[in-house]
């Protein structure tokens, strides 16, 4: 089964679950979404360390036979403690989720058995490294819920049922295909209930072209990067892009988020063993990044990615230890307490390496509104910080028809200008959305790399301009947007008109003749 393939079986499997659990009244959209997960999450793990331990096994014994899956509990535990320091948890051959689904229908207490498996993995983590990382991530996949029916017989039927959709996935050997097709599963659940997104304040899916294009921003001219951070990380995917586009083994010390929301949080981690993000590569914090931030000891960071939640309230000025935030101190003032954006993009340059690069999705009110606002984009434009402002297409994003755009930040700029791009047309219509298509992204990156005035695209603009202009960073300042009304040749009008003038002298005197020759009937 090639990946085309694959992943059509994986989202046919998917909106088959989604139509027994959701379209038939069971659970809501995102309940659905954090049991699907879940179950994802426990059969990725379980054929993960089953994976490991077969190849080890086999390797030392000979024995191409060797099943992990089939040997007993007492046998396995000789294996618990240097695997668990390897993978970071543990589960016994009676805990796998093929061994569990095998099971599941003359289980009467499947309920009791899911959620003891889902205690005894946590419990694997306790006194080693992983343990923060594996903390809570069942949390949200809730066994004894009302949500799957009233009785423990009609949730373990529900139970049954999800765990029989997740073990019919045709996934082929875990070592050749499983990574992707579990990670594309998260995205693609995401993705189904991103429309819900935007319910908690400026919180925003981030479609994955989007993603793609911050991704390749920030590693232009590079072909590895020490480590990625997300301040805002969400699910995790701005992050796992530069898995993908770059290759896990090319981001040297791993990858770095912090989220607020404890449920996101959790999927976040999750994402990242999806992605086969071992634990020691990661480092993802729960939080508020703005009064908390997580990730002191680990800054600077060589490639920072984010779309940060819109114009959302913090705490700003009425703490008075912030204006002396050394992320905050610079600017010699805070952004709004009702607007957060631009202390988002504050905490952003503070921990950004001096060869790095920041891409950060913004609300298009940061780049024009007066006060406090105002002086902040003074201070990163006088020391030659922004290094580029993208106006994006609007409608792009799940709950929000708002045409975002995207500042990129430096710390060492070759030149003292900023660069505007105009990509608000760099799009294709996709159902009710517009998208970003590969054409679109690669004109947005040429257009980046090369960093020249570019007729009603872009213009690279000396920062005493923009300082003449009261700090106003807003794209159509400086990019004059392409005429798209007729030209009209003054000659060939005038020729028009004059044609039009001689038919209607014609017109005139053919009535006159008319009206005079009426006149006189009557008078005869």
């Amino acid at each position: 089964m090639n990946r085309e393939q694959q992943r059509a079986e994986l989202h046919r499997t998917i909106w088959s679950a989604a139509n027994q659990l959701v379209h038939g009244g069971v659970l809501t959209p995102v309940q659905f979404m954090n049991y699907m997960l879940g179950g994802l999450f426990y059969r990725f793990i379980s054929e993960n360390i089953t994976d490991y331990l077969n190849k080890k096994t086999r390797k030392a014994r000979g024995d191409n036979n060797f099943n992990y899956a089939d040997i007993s509990d007492a046998m396995a535990e000789n294996a618990r403690q240097s695997t668990t320091e390897e993978k970071g948890f543990y589960l016994l051959p009676s805990e796998l989720f093929v061994n569990v689904a095998t099971r599941a229908k003359e289980d009467a207490n499947l309920n009791e058995t899911l959620e003891k498996v889902f205690k005894n993995i946590e419990g694997s983590a306790v006194g080693f490294e992983s343990e923060s990382d594996i903390k809570g991530l069942f949390d949200d996949f809730d066994v004894n819920s009302k949500n799957l029916g009233d009785t423990v017989v009609k949730r373990n039927e529900q139970l049954c049922k999800l765990l029989d959709v997740i073990g019919s996935l045709q996934m082929g050997e875990f070592a050749d295909q499983v990574i992707d097709t579990f990670g594309d599963a998260y995205e693609f659940l995401i993705s189904m209930y991103a429309a819900n997104s935007g319910k908690k304040g400026g919180e925003f899916y981030t479609p994955q072209e989007v993603s793609e294009l911050l991704t390749k921003i920030t590693l232009v001219g590079k072909t590895e990067v020490n480590k990625v951070y997300d301040p805002a990380c969400g699910s995790g995917s701005l992050l796992l892009n530069f898995a993908k586009i770059l290759g896990k083994d090319k981001v040297r010390q791993g990858f770095y988020g912090q989220e607020i929301i404890l449920t996101t949080y959790n999927l976040c981690r999750m994402n990242m063993f999806l992605h086969d993000i071992n634990f020691d590569k990661f480092n993802i914090a729960n939080g508020d990044t703005l009064r908390d931030p997580q990730h002191w000891d680990d800054e600077p960071f060589e490639a920072i990615v984010s779309n940060p939640p819109y114009s959302i309230q913090w705490e700003g000025d009425s703490n008075p230890l912030l204006i002396n935030d050394p992320r905050f101190a610079p600017a010699g003032v805070l952004a709004p307490k009702s607007k957060a954006d631009l202390a988002f993009v504050m905490h952003m340059l503070a921990w950004l390496a001096p060869n790095g690069t920041a891409a950060i999705v913004e609300f298009p009110g940061v780049l024009y509104r007066g006060g406090a606002e105002q002086k902040i984009r003074k201070y990163l434009i006088d020391n030659n910080f922004i290094d580029t402002v993208i106006q994006l297409p609007a409608n792009l994003f799940f709950g929000t028809s708002i045409a975002t755009c995207i500042i990129v930040l430096k710390k060492s700029k070759n030149d003292n200008s900023t660069l505007f791009i105009d990509a608000s047309k760099e799009s294709e219509h996709s159902g009710n959305k517009e998208k970003l298509a590969e054409n679109n992204i690669q004109n947005i990156l040429n257009a980046f790399v090369e960093r020249k005035d570019k007729p009603h695209f872009a213009a690279l603009v000396r920062n005493s301009v923009i300082s003449e202009n009261d700090y106003n960073i807003a794209v159509s300042s400086y990019v004059e947007q392409k005429d798209t009304r007729e030209v009209i040749d003054i000659k060939v009008l005038n020729a028009q008109i004059a044609e039009t003038v001689k038919r209607q002298d014609a017109l005139r005197k053919a009535i006159d003749d008319i009206v005079n020759d009426l006149e006189v009937d009557n008078n005869g």
